[in-house]
């Protein structure tokens, strides 16, 4: 199956250690081998001969949308419409609050049970709406409701939302949707603008590759355009910014969500990981997906493992999830013998798949290792049950 993968020639194009099975591509991706050198550039050829000049000489004025126009060409967004600013938690502010301004009389917003903390925690923050958290959105979608924000693949089941579907039936309502999109761009097929999404959020260092805390994007329909106003109001987000006006003008659209100066290391390093996500076909990255999923579901399954992600390869994002009451202890004995997965409280085992690094070789032999842990009972030793910062 490796011989015969179209995609096998995109594994070279990152370092990973050897002796190491990745299986955590959803929480950081692996570094490019290509990064190092244009971070470098940056610094050496940009910062360091141009200096100041480098806003215009070298285009670092425009990165946020240039950026953003790429990663847009991934979730299927219109051009324009994508933009690369802040982290995923601001980029949510922003959005539920001018959703909330293009829904006058409207003061729910409305989402899941069990969806990312975060995106709870910042709805929370906003003090004239209230957060109506529910078990089936669909359904609970009232002419209260202002904006309706999911996650489209669940951070901890790997459960895949009818992104089409579910927006639809918003729109029927009455109401915007805000999706987060940080456990799929770059896994699976994305097709916003068909789906008439209003606003879209998601973070670069999953399976973007752009490095720890790499800038996140966000992205807004063009029928909003001349309507949006977003709450922040920075400089970069002025219509004219260099007229240094005291008067604020937001610009036109999605680039009035920019607020402060753009992290330019951060922002080279997350376009390498972008260029390198559009040279593969989505099509062959989410094939190959489903196949690895689907494969390592069935081995654990057989062992013994608990999963919580859908068996239907429809509803299932590019990873799979155990429960287990050891989960943490086995977590990490399987990184300590070099299968790299990640923990999520209270009992979740989660294992990425981001198909242009990972083998079906690597499939076996971390079943393998799994056997062999749990065979040796390893998960007991003590240094296993020690709960480190980041799980």
């Amino acid at each position: 199956m490796d011989a015969g993968d179209p995609l096998r020639s995109f594994r070279d194009r990152f370092l990973l250690p050897d002796g190491v099975i990745y299986l955590d591509g959803n929480s950081l991706g692996p570094l490019p081998r290509a990064t190092p050198e244009r971070i470098a550039a940056v610094l050496r050829d940009e910062w360091g001969r141009a200096l100041i000049r480098a806003w215009n000489d070298h285009g670092w004025i425009d990165m946020p949308r240039r950026v953003g126009d790429k990663i847009g060409r991934l979730i299927g967004a219109a051009p324009g419409s994508t933009i690369v600013a802040d982290s995923t938690s601001v980029n949510i502010f922003k959005c539920l609050r001018a959703a909330l301004r293009l829904r006058p009389g409207r003061s729910v917003i409305l989402t899941e049970t069990g969806n990312f903390p975060t995106d709870l925690y910042i709805a929370g923050s906003i003090g004239e709406a209230s957060v109506r958290v529910v078990d089936d959105p669909v359904a609970a979608l009232r002419e209260d409701v202002a904006v309706l924000m999911l996650t489209h693949v669940n951070y901890r089941t790997g459960a895949m939302h009818d992104m089409a579907t579910i927006t639809a039936a918003a729109h029927r309502a009455g109401a915007l949707v805000l999706w987060d999109l940080s456990h799929s761009v770059g896994a699976v097929p994305l097709d916003i603008a068909a789906y008439e999404v209003d606003f879209a959020v998601g973070c670069g260092y999953k399976y973007l590759n752009g490095g720890p805390g790499a800038p996140a994007f966000l992205s807004v329909s063009a029928a909003h355009w001349d309507a949006v106003r977003f709450p922040l109001t920075g400089w970069l987000g002025h219509a004219d910014p260099f007229a240094f006006d005291p008067s604020y003008v937001p610009a036109h659209g999605v680039a009035g969500a920019v607020v402060g100066t753009p992290p330019i290391l951060s922002l080279a390093a997350l376009e390498v990981g972008v260029d390198l996500m559009l040279e593969a076909p989505m099509p062959l990255i989410r094939e190959k997906s489903l196949a690895l999923t689907e494969q390592f579901l069935t081995a654990m399954q057989a062992r013994g493992f608990h999963s919580i992600t859908p068996a239907d390869p429809a509803r299932r994002g590019s990873q799979v999830s155990f429960s287990h009451p050891d989960g943490y202890a086995i977590m990490r004995a399987l990184i300590a013998r070099g299968v790299i997965g990640d923990f999520r409280a209270p009992d979740v085992m989660r294992f990425g798949f981001a198909p242009l690094y990972l083998r079906y070789r690597d499939i076996d032999d971390a079943l393998a290792i799994v056997d062999d842990v749990m065979r040796a009972n390893a998960w007991r030793d003590p240094i296993h049950q020690q709960k480190q910062a980041v799980t």
